[in-house]
């Protein structure tokens, strides 16, 4: 019998590494979006090997694809947490904003 590919493997593994540079672009919620849905992938995967391993060729890229979720959920985790208190240490999403402002202003970018 010829083995098969399994369906999710690839595209776990690219948006577990697309997680990585959402966590530092979207405060972290865009990380747990892309690493949550890399994780189901791969589970998902992981059960459809597991009820005929025979039939399968590429298990050792689902489990690359688990751990690069995992990492980029933990990642995430941490970003959403720096983000959360940072935001709280400025006095809200005004101060926040305000402060960025000014760091802006100090690097010689116009934001407006």
């Amino acid at each position: 019998m010829e083995q098969q590919k399994l369906p999710n493997a690839t595209i776990s593994i690219v948006l577990g590494s697309i997680s990585f540079i959402a966590c530092c672009c979207s405060m972290g919620i865009g990380g747990l979006i892309f690493s949550g849905i890399a994780f189901f992938l791969a589970k998902k995967d992981e059960k459809l090997y597991a009820e005929q391993p025979d039939l399968y060729s590429n298990f050792g890229q689902v489990k690359t694809a688990k751990i690069i979720a995992i990492i980029g959920l933990v990642l995430a985790v941490i970003a959403l947490a720096v983000s959360i208190y940072q935001i709280s240490a400025a006095g809200g999403w005004d101060g926040y904003m305000e402060q960025q402002r000014e760091v802006m202003e100090q690097m010689g970018m116009d934001m407006e």
